[in-house]
């Protein structure tokens, strides 16, 4: 599908309450899209969307983990069940889950 159409940005989409299993999909994905994408230079993921992100608590962790195996950005954050709901990342947010202030 990447070289078909030739997207802007692949995006991946994850959901937040699966923890470090997150990193093991993301892993997988960007895995997928080597294997399968039949170019010399395949594309991996230029950025994370993760879901569900307003429930989770020290379980955020593995947002970090998530860009620190990519190198790439979470740009939005899903935190209801609608389109209007998606936000973008906070870190400050962030921060404040892992240190529980």
């Amino acid at each position: 599908l990447v070289s078909v159409n030739s997207p802007d940005k692949i995006l991946f989409v994850g959901e937040a309450l699966v923890g470090n299993e997150a990193v093991d999909q993301l892993e997988k994905f960007n895995q997928a899209l080597r294997d399968f994408s039949g170019q010399s230079k395949p594309r991996h993921i230029d950025g994370i969307i993760l879901t569900k992100f307003d429930t989770i608590d020290d379980r955020v962790g593995a947002a970090l983990s998530m860009t620190y195996t990519t190198g790439q950005p979470i740009i939005f954050v899903g935190t209801g069940q609608t389109y209007t709901d998606l936000r973008k990342m906070n870190v400050s947010q962030v921060i404040r889950a892992l240190l529980r202030v």
